[in-house]
């Protein structure tokens, strides 16, 4: 089995969360999100989900990632650490408001 990096593991967890591309979030905001949705899904929750998208909706899942790695790669080391709890995960719970649906990603992703 391959050990997932903490980067690896915010990815999966942003992924399956309801971030939009309208949302346009600030880095506070993207920690939350990690922390609630891995606090909700749980850390294999949102790897099953995410692999669930991929099978699905591969393209759409695909451009999904792409631009979630983005926006991992963006984030200030400094809003990561300051808001990371035990083993690198957010302590906070703020996050982006959901407006949708967590499971639609295959529009939204686009």
């Amino acid at each position: 089995m391959t050990r997932l990096n903490v980067n690896d593991a915010r990815c999966e967890a942003l992924f399956a969360s309801a971030l939009q591309r309208s949302d346009a979030p600030a880095p506070e905001a993207l920690a939350g999100l990690i922390s609630s949705t891995v606090q909700k899904l749980g850390v294999a929750g949102c790897a099953r989900r995410m692999a669930q998208e991929f099978g699905d909706h591969p393209e759409a899942a695909a451009s999904r990632m792409r631009w979630i790695r983005q926006l991992i790669s963006e984030l200030p080391a400094v809003a990561a650490s300051r808001s990371a709890g035990p083993r690198g995960w957010p302590a906070d719970g703020s996050g982006v408001r959901a407006t949708r649906p967590a499971t639609d990603f295959a529009h939204r992703a686009a």
